[in-house]
């Protein structure tokens, strides 16, 4: 972060300014709001210029733009648009700002078009790319961009925030950043709607329930419909106010009837759309998984009595129940099962199998 700051504040490229930027860190880290807000200060009036801030988290700002996917991969196309655009001289600010969230979704040969990009930027343009890791981008992106480190936020830290955007009662904010595990985007989720932590206590009850491989079949079904809905419950408010949006841009009144010539453009839409669902879909399930990690970490911590706070500190009482049945050798046997799950789906495995998989493990695996 001192990086960051110091190369903002410069004026003269003695502040260890560059053209290029690789934000890195876990899920949850805050990486897109720190690239917003380094874009902030590079193209406003200092680092706490809440205005432009503002301009930027909107989408709005001339000199900022942001390529937020909501599909599975970023396609070269829109790192063609981002390119051309790069070229364009900054209107208002010192520098013309890219920011590229999600890098680590780019095809081989996306990154490559971005490559060349970053080997021959214009002269006042900053790109800020974001990444879970520096290994998750080609090794000739990582020699040309200055990589910046984040670490997770505290929990107190996470619930401060959160209090100071939504206005949340201060125990429930602290209590979905414990159980977000400090992930920003999860926490505030968890801590603004009953859904989500209806949904996050249904997943947990499911997995203890679990004992045998017919328990395990039916709660994979389960969880693949907590997944579902999960899904739904982000992206049906959105996609309905997209297409609502599109009709009138194509000047078509509600209820109205789409003319033929139009249809293909609907169609387009519609098109990403199911792409955007897909991808919820997956990490609707991430989250899943993440979540069952949590309570088989619980109880391998408290089986081994170390004095840590469960990360599912509501159902305590629950954990304690269950920890004759999972000994820490069956705990560690499940999150080695989890993280194969990931991987599995990560790699197009059907989602269905690759729970009952993990869940067939977790009946074998408690007594």
């Amino acid at each position: 972060m001192a990086a960051l700051r110091s190369a903002a504040e410069s004026t003269d490229g003695t502040g260890g300014m560059t053209h290029s930027w690789l934000i890195t860190g876990p899920p949850g880290s805050g990486r897109s709001n720190v690239a917003a807000a380094f874009a902030a200060a590079l193209v406003g009036n200092g680092p706490d210029d809440d205005h432009t801030l503002r301009l930027i988290t909107a989408g709005t700002h001339p000199d900022v733009a942001r390529l937020t996917t909501q599909r599975v991969i970023i396609t070269i196309d829109e790192i063609r648009q981002l390119v051309t655009s790069s070229h364009f001289s900054p209107s208002v600010g010192r520098y013309r700002v890219l920011i590229v969230e999600d890098a680590d979704r780019m095809t081989e040969r996306t990154s490559n078009l971005l490559l060349k990009a970053l080997e021959e930027p214009p002269e006042r343009t900053v790109w800020i790319l974001c990444a879970p890791s520096e290994a998750d981008l080609l090794p000739t992106i990582r020699s040309r961009v200055r990589s910046v480190r984040l670490r997770v936020p505290g929990i107190e830290s996470v619930a401060d925030l959160i209090v100071a955007r939504t206005g949340v009662d201060r125990v429930l904010a602290t209590d979905a950043a414990r159980q977000a595990q400090s992930h920003i985007g999860m926490a505030q989720r968890l801590a603004t709607s009953e859904d989500a932590r209806d949904r996050r206590r249904r997943t947990l009850t499911t997995v203890l329930a679990i004992r045998s491989v017919g328990d395990a079949v039916n709660a994979a079904a389960a969880l693949l419909a907590v997944a579902d809905e999960d899904a739904k419950a982000i992206t049906l408010e959105r996609d309905a106010e997209e297409r609502d949006a599109a009709l009138r841009s194509l000047g078509v009144q509600p209820g109205g009837t789409v003319p033929p010539a139009l249809r293909s453009q609907l169609r387009v839409l519609e098109e990403d759309q199911k792409r955007r669902a897909t991808r919820s879909l997956r990490d609707g399930l991430d989250r899943i998984l993440v979540d069952v990690s949590s309570l088989y970490r619980d109880l391998l911590l408290l089986g081994l009595g170390a004095p840590t706070e469960p990360v599912n500190l509501a159902i305590r009482h629950d954990l304690e129940r269950a920890l004759p049945s999972v000994p820490p050798a069956a705990a560690l046997e499940v999150l080695d099962a989890i993280a194969t799950a990931r991987q599995r789906i990560g790699a197009n495995v059907a989602a269905l199998l690759a729970l009952e998989a993990l869940l067939v493990t977790i009946a074998r695996a408690v007594r």
